[in-house]
C-alpha cells in the first residue's frame, strides 16, 4: 500500500506503522489517521503478522497532537462528529484490534499524541519521551479518549491533574504511575520493542486475541468481565491452538501454533 504520511515495514512477524510528518512533529490530521487505520487493518489481517509497533519518524515525537488547523473553525457539530469518527477509525480500532500493538513513544506524545498512546495494549517510551493531555489551555476537552483511558492507567486524581494543568509528565513519573510499560534509551527503543514483540508471537495468537477482548470486555459498561473470560476460556479449548499448545507441553517440545 502506498500512503502520504506514514511508512509501513514487516520484519520476522512484525509489522512497523512509522508516522512520518516530521515538519508538523508527527500531528495527527484526517488523512493520517485514514492512513493510520488502513495501515493497522491491512497488518491485522495478515496473518504472517503477530505483533504491531508503532512509532513516529524522527526523534522529537511520537506524535504532538491533533493537527489544529483542521478544526479550528468547527462547530459544536462538527466537533462531536471529528471525534465520534477518530474513535471509530483509530482509537478504539486499535484498542480492540485482535493484533497486539505496542507503541514505541519517542519524544513528545501530546493529545492525540498520547491518547494515540494509550489506545495501545502496550506502551514503551524513550528516555526524552514527554506526555500529556493540552486541550484545556486551547479551551476543550480531550476528545480521543483521553478522558477515559488516562484514568484507568494512572488513577482518577492523576489524569484530572494531567488534565485540568494541561502540564506535561516525564518518564520517570509516567513509569511510577503506569502511564507507560518502560523507559529505554532513544537507542535501544525499537530494539527493545522487537525483543518484546517476538516473546509476544512465540505464543498462541488466537489465545492472545481473545485475550485482548476478555480484558476489555472488564472496561466496558454493562458487561461482565469475570462471564467473559469463562465464556472466553471455553472458546480456546476448540481451538488448534490448544491442541498444539497442550500437546506440545506433554511432549516437552516448543508449540508450533497454527493461530486457529
Amino acid at each position: 500500500m502506498s500512503f502520504n504520511n506514514i511508512i509501513t515495514t514487516t520484519e520476522n512477524q512484525i509489522g512497523f506503522i512509522t508516522i512520518n510528518r516530521p515538519s508538523k512533529l508527527n500531528a495527527l490530521n484526517k488523512e493520517t489517521i485514514q492512513e493510520v487505520h488502513e495501515a493497522f487493518e491491512s497488518l491485522d489481517a495478515d496473518a504472517a503478522v503477530q505483533v504491531i509497533v508503532i512509532t513516529g519518524s524522527g526523534e522529537k515525537a511520537f506524535v504532538a497532537g491533533a493537527d489544529i488547523a483542521e478544526f479550528s473553525n468547527f462547530s459544536e457539530t462538527e466537533g462531536a462528529e471529528l471525534a465520534a469518527k477518530g474513535h471509530q477509525l483509530l482509537f478504539d480500532f486499535v484498542a480492540n484490534l485482535a493484533t497486539p500493538v505496542i507503541a514505541a513513544v519517542n519524544g513528545f506524545a501530546l493529545g492525540g499524541g498520547l491518547e494515540l498512546a494509550m489506545a495501545c495494549h502496550i506502551r514503551v517510551a524513550s528516555d526524552n519521551a514527554r506526555m500529556g493531555l493540552p486541550e484545556v489551555s486551547l479551551g476543550v476537552i480531550p476528545g480521543y479518549g483521553g478522558t477515559q483511558r488516562l484514568p484507568q492507567l494512572v488513577g482518577k486524581g492523576r489524569a484530572l491533574e494531567m488534565i485540568m494543568t494541561a502540564g506535561m509528565v516525564g518518564t520517570e513519573q509516567a513509569l511510577m504511575w503506569g502511564l507507560v510499560n518502560h523507559v529505554v534509551t532513544q537507542e535501544e527503543l525499537l530494539p527493545f520493542c522487537k525483543t518484546l514483540a517476538a516473546k509476544i508471537a512465540k505464543n498462541s495468537p488466537v489465545a492472545i486475541s481473545k485475550a485482548i477482548e476478555v480484558v476489555n470486555a472488564g472496561y466496558t459498561d454493562g458487561v461482565n468481565g469475570f462471564e467473559t473470560e469463562i465464556e472466553g476460556f471455553g472458546y480456546c479449548f476448540g481451538t488448534e491452538d490448544f491442541k498444539e499448545g497442550t500437546t506440545a507441553f506433554l511432549e516437552k517440545r516448543k508449540a508450533d501454533f497454527p493461530g486457529k
